[in-house]
């Protein structure tokens, strides 16, 4: 049985094959009409197992080496060079078979994509790996190499070395044809002719065919930067001048900053360089034209909430009406004690976050009546200079049901996180609890590259040296613009009306020029 996480991996891997070894085998007539209808290449989330299959000469290896880098590869041929004395020492393929078994245990046991490069002739072993990835809880495929057998024997004729003596050809091509018609049946997410393909972050698999729906039907998304570090070596000030600019002019609508004190230890590392969000929004505000600008969030815990509503409508002056403020329930227990402030239980901080969405509107508008809250007493609202902006929005940032709830009761928009499946659960809880119009915007960590080379060049550079570069992908949503526009496409169909990205390699900048390639495909 398929994990029931895997189920709905399967069905777009059948979906995206557009046709597949299966069909091919029950419906050989529809095979000249039946093509791949929106996407070049398929996708396959990382990690998974790709087992391939055919008789020898049928192209198995030199698939493998085209869409695969040599450390996925587990190659009995290899194998037997290393225990052997050569590749073809036939004499050392007992040895070299029970090492592919420990390495391709070893491989999925640490959640490692992995290609499994034999024959494949063997049902007892193709059965034992796809029963190990399924216990892994990861995708698992099979590639049928049906050559045609005089194209085997043609290929094989032509080798300088390697050749496989004509008898044992003819008994695998024998062999093979029993192996064809088992595949079907043995449970792989799915039975692939050898195509194009690419191991993605699962974020990225049904990408190409929701980049092809933006292509044809495009929807208008908005885009903001988040700034989460600031290590640059050089001037901060004329660095973050040329971040803001060049954000501008690629397309974003909004610049957020976090709002911390020191690094948070997702990001980096506490004694890292670190600016005060609402001062370095003061600095973006004279440094940008268009851009709206706010925290992504602030704690509600840092300041008295009065003195933050002060300060959100100073920002909305000094920039022309265009500040945002985002509050939170605040959860970084260590930077309180650090900075010697209370850091109050779970329900506390529930009742002053509530009392604070209350109050800031009432800051924000006119007169100076008193406010009495759950917990917060303010005797005079007066706050002069009022916004520019006749509402100044408000985001709440968070994805408990609780959080979600109090932004649809008082809050513009609740930035939350997490994959598809979890966006598509939040939006629906918010049209549940919510009769206001309150938007949904989404934040993720974002790598963008030109094309898949540039992406794993990236991944190599970034990704910390303990950290093995599929799982660093999938942390940082390394994508093509291609991908990244599927993507953002799924987010926008599940309800979201802004996406937040925190872009790992800001500090060249050069990021953000493959980033306008993707914001320019949501402009409608």
């Amino acid at each position: 049985m398929v994990p029931a996480r895997l189920d709905e991996l399967a069905q777009i891997l059948h979906y995206l094959a557009g046709w597949h070894y299966c069909h091919e085998q029950s419906h050989p007539e529809s095979v000249s009409v039946v093509e791949t209808a929106f996407v070049n290449e398929l996708k396959l989330p990382s990690p998974c197992v790709v087992v391939l299959a055919g008789p020898g000469a049928s192209g198995k290896t030199t698939w493998a080496a085209e869409h695969f880098g040599p450390e996925l590869v587990v190659s009995s041929d290899r194998l037997r060079a290393l225990v052997g004395s050569g590749e073809d020492d036939i004499a050392a393929s007992t040895d070299a078979f029970a090492l592919l078994e420990v390495v391709v245990r070893q491989r999925i046991g640490r959640g490692l994509t992995t290609v499994i490069d034999t024959l494949g002739l063997d049902k007892e072993r193709r059965l034992e790996w796809l029963r190990v990835a399924r216990a892994a809880g990861m995708a698992c495929v099979a590639v049928a190499f049906d050559t045609p057998a005089e194209e085997c024997r043609r290929r094989n004729r032509e080798r300088t070395s390697k050749r496989i003596p004509a008898d044992v050809l003819t008994s695998q091509l024998r062999s093979w044809k029993v192996t064809r018609t088992e595949l079907p049946d043995e449970g792989y997410d799915d039975v692939l002719r050898p195509t194009a393909v690419r191991v993605v972050p699962e974020a990225f698999v049904a990408s190409g065919a929701a980049a092809e729906r933006q292509a044809e039907r495009p929807t208008g998304l908005r885009f903001g930067l988040q700034l989460s570090s600031y290590t640059y070596k050089g001037d901060k000030a004329a660095w973050l001048r040329e971040v803001a600019g060049r954000a501008e002019a690629a397309g974003f609508d909004a610049i957020y900053v976090m709002d911390h004190f020191r690094q948070i230890p997702q990001v980096g590392r506490a004694w890292e360089d670190f600016l005060e969000s609402w001062t370095t929004l003061g600095y973006l505000a004279a440094c940008t034209t268009r851009v709206r600008l706010g925290t992504l969030v602030s704690g509600i815990t840092y300041r008295n909430v009065a003195h933050l509503g002060k300060i959100a409508a100073t920002l909305d002056v000094l920039s022309g009406g265009r500040a945002v403020c985002g509050v939170g329930l605040a959860w970084f227990e260590a930077e309180h004690k650090a900075y010697g402030w209370p850091f109050p239980p779970v329900r506390d901080r529930y009742a002053l976050l509530e009392d604070a969405l209350q109050l800031l509107p009432v800051l924000w508008g006119p007169g100076n009546k008193p406010f009495h809250g759950k917990v917060l007493e303010v005797p005079d609202t007066t706050c002069y200079p009022r916004p520019l902006q006749s509402h100044l929005p408000v985001l709440v940032g968070g994805s408990g049901p609780r959080t979600v709830r109090l932004a649809a009761r008082y809050a513009d928009a609740v930035n939350v996180f997490g994959d598809i499946t979890a966006v598509r659960k939040q939006a629906a809880y918010l049209r549940e609890v919510s009769s206001r119009a309150v938007e949904l915007t989404h934040l993720s960590t974002t790598l963008v590259g030109k094309d898949h080379r540039a992406v794993e060049q990236s991944v190599q550079r970034l990704r910390p040296r303990n950290v093995n570069p599929a799982a660093y992908a999938a942390t940082v949503n390394a994508g093509t613009v291609d991908d990244q526009i599927g993507r953002f496409r799924e987010l926008s169909e599940a309800g979201v009306a802004e996406v937040m990205i925190s872009l790992p390699d800001l500090e060249t900048l050069d990021s953000l020029d493959s980033v306008a390639e993707v914001i320019s495909a949501f402009r409608v």
